[in-house]
């Protein structure tokens, strides 16, 4: 007899829970912005590299305007390890531009105004939705997620976004 996604679903995710007890968090945080600049950070990255990386830069910025007031090419050698430093340099500029110039400095708990800074995608959006706002709105699907889920006859969406709505259909939010 055939499983239903549901019933795989369920007996997947108890599987997880019984090889993988220990949970998050991974990224090291205290505020919404700096969950924001991490886990943009964390795109093609290990969250360890990226807490060694803003370790140090969250002693040096600590609000919207000190990433929208940086020098570029010195924010630049500051992240330069956690690959693709020049666009994610451009991206920390750019998300405390847009959140000085459009949220008063603060980042925002829409969904549709988080997407609204550059580098954030949906994975980003629905983490600080959930950890900081505690809204489930969406399930957060990384590069990994996106590879085993189809693997597992969970989705067959074709990207990332499909296939959190296809996820958030199976498993409940929390």
């Amino acid at each position: 007899m055939l499983m239903t996604r549901q019933e795989r679903a369920r007996i997947i995710l108890r599987r997880l829970k019984e090889a993988y007890p220990v949970t998050g968090p991974f990224l090291t945080w205290t505020t919404p912005l700096e969950l924001v600049v991490g886990t943009m950070l964390s795109a093609q990255c290990t969250d360890a590299r990226v807490n060694q990386v803003t370790a140090k830069l969250f002693q040096k910025y600590k609000t919207a305007r000190d990433y929208a007031d940086a020098d570029l090419s010195e924010l630049e050698r500051e992240i330069y390890s956690v690959g693709f430093y020049r666009n994610k340099a451009k991206h920390l500029k750019g998300i405390g531009s847009v959140l000085v110039e459009k949220f008063k400095g603060e980042v925002p708990g829409k969904l549709e105004d988080l997407l609204l800074l550059p580098g954030v995608s949906y994975k980003t959006a629905y983490l600080v939705l959930a950890k900081v706002f505690g809204k489930n709105i969406g399930l957060a699907v990384d590069t990994h997620v996106f590879r085993v889920a189809p693997r597992l006859g969970l989705t067959t969406g074709k990207t990332a976004e499909t296939a959190s709505s296809d996820l958030g259909r199976l498993f409940k939010p929390k």
